[in-house]
C-alpha cells in the first residue's frame, strides 16, 4: 500500500522531543520494513527542511543537520513525487474554484502529489484543512 506523508508527520518523525514523535516514527518504521510504500514531495521536502531550522529549540538545528536528516531520514527512505508546472497550475486552478485561501494551498499540493503517486492514504496531523483540500480521500487521510 502506498502512503503519502505529510510534512506534518515527517517532521514529527525526525523530531524526538516532538509529542508525536513515536506515533509518526512508527509509520517510518513500516516504510524501513516494507509493510507500507512511503511517498513524500520535494515540496515537502523544503517544507520540512523550513520547520526544521525554525523549531524553537535549544539547541537550534542548524540547515546542516537539517540537511543531514532529510538526506538520510527521508530521501533515502522514500518515494518522491515530483510537481511540473501542470501540476502547479492545476492545484492553483483548483484552490480557486473551491476557494482555498492562504496557506492550505501548500496541503492541496501536497494531495496532489498523493494523487500524482497514486497513494491510497494521507497520513498528516493536520487532518481538518487536508479534508478540505482532499475531498475524494475521505477517511483516507488519516492522522499517523
Amino acid at each position: 500500500m502506498r502512503v503519502y506523508f505529510d510534512t506534518s508527520v515527517l517532521v514529527a518523525g525526525l523530531v524526538e522531543c516532538h509529542p508525536d514523535h513515536a506515533r509518526a516514527m512508527a509509520w517510518i518504521d513500516r516504510v524501513d520494513r516494507k509493510e507500507v510504500r512511503g511517498v513524500i514531495s520535494l515540496h515537502g521536502v523544503a517544507e520540512t527542511w523550513s520547520v526544521l531550522t525554525s523549531l524553537p529549540l535549544r539547541p537550534a538545528i542548524q540547515g546542516s543537520t537539517a540537511l543531514r536528516l532529510v538526506r538520510e531520514g527521508l530521501l533515502a527512505r522514500f518515494e518522491v513525487a515530483e510537481a511540473d508546472r501542470r501540476d502547479y497550475e492545476r492545484v492553483l486552478e483548483a484552490a480557486a474554484d473551491r476557494e482555498v485561501r492562504g496557506g492550505a494551498v501548500y496541503d492541496a499540493l501536497h494531495a496532489a502529489m498523493a494523487r500524482k503517486a497514486r497513494a491510497e492514504e494521507i497520513l498528516t496531523l493536520d487532518l481538518r484543512d487536508f479534508r478540505r483540500v482532499a475531498p475524494d480521500y475521505g477517511s483516507r487521510v488519516r492522522a499517523p
